[in-house]
């Protein structure tokens, strides 16, 4: 039972807000869901590995970080919100390509109009959504640890408690990303207009709420 229970506050712990917000802007770039989920899969396993490296750092080696620290690890997690939101729109503008086309009307005339492409790019790597994990990870962290050091009556139990969450907290965030990246699947949206509305919401969405969080951190 407490196996199941801690799988599940991991599994809850990855649709929080800024986790939210984070992943449906990695996942607009994506338009194969499988591909989204993967990024979220990676994004998880980053999320566990600092959870767990904090876990050793105080379980094993006994360190003790003020817990005033741990605002300054939040508003870490904010500009790295900010960062993302800004360079997804520049991803968006970069990807736009405006042409010109001249269509004939058969009538010995033609007319002339200018529309965007997407330009052909590489296939994205997944470990960006690794590393952007790995940040997250600090984030609620000193909560998480208070709680292990708090009901954890040895260190493996603890780190056992730590790494459960983590699976946890990979799972959800599979789902989210998934989920999240459906209306930027071409088999389901082919209006790019729409596409382009949902993006910039989703990065300016997630600037606001990064400033918001370095607000209350460091203010």
């Amino acid at each position: 039972m407490t196996i199941l229970l801690t799988l599940y506050a991991g599994f809850t712990h990855a649709f929080e807000t800024d986790h939210i917000l984070a992943v449906s802007n990695m996942v607009t770039i994506r338009n194969k869901t499988f591909k989204a989920i993967k990024d979220g899969m990676y994004w998880g396993f980053g999320h566990t590995s600092t959870i767990l490296l904090i876990g050793i750092i105080f379980l094993l080696l006994k360190f003790k970080i003020a817990p005033a620290t741990f605002k300054y690890f939040e508003a870490a997690v904010g500009v790295m919100l900010v960062v993302l939101g800004i360079y997804r729109i520049y991803q968006w503008y970069t990807k736009e390509e405006p042409v010109l086309h001249t269509h004939p009307n058969g009538h010995a005339h033609s007319h002339t109009h200018i529309h965007t492409v997407t330009k052909t790019t590489k296939e994205h790597s997944c470990w960006p959504a690794y590393l952007i994990g790995l940040i997250h990870g600090l984030a609620g962290s000193g909560a998480l640890i208070l709680i292990v050091l708090g009901n954890s009556q040895t260190i493996t139990n603890g780190l056992i408690y730590l790494l459960l969450f983590g699976l946890g907290s990979v799972g959800g965030m599979m789902i989210a990303a998934g989920a999240f990246s459906l209306p930027f699947s071409k088999k389901i949206i082919s209006n790019n207009m729409l596409q382009t509305v949902l993006i910039f919401a989703s990065a300016l969405l997630c600037i606001g709420y990064g400033a918001m969080v370095i607000k209350e951190n460091l203010m």
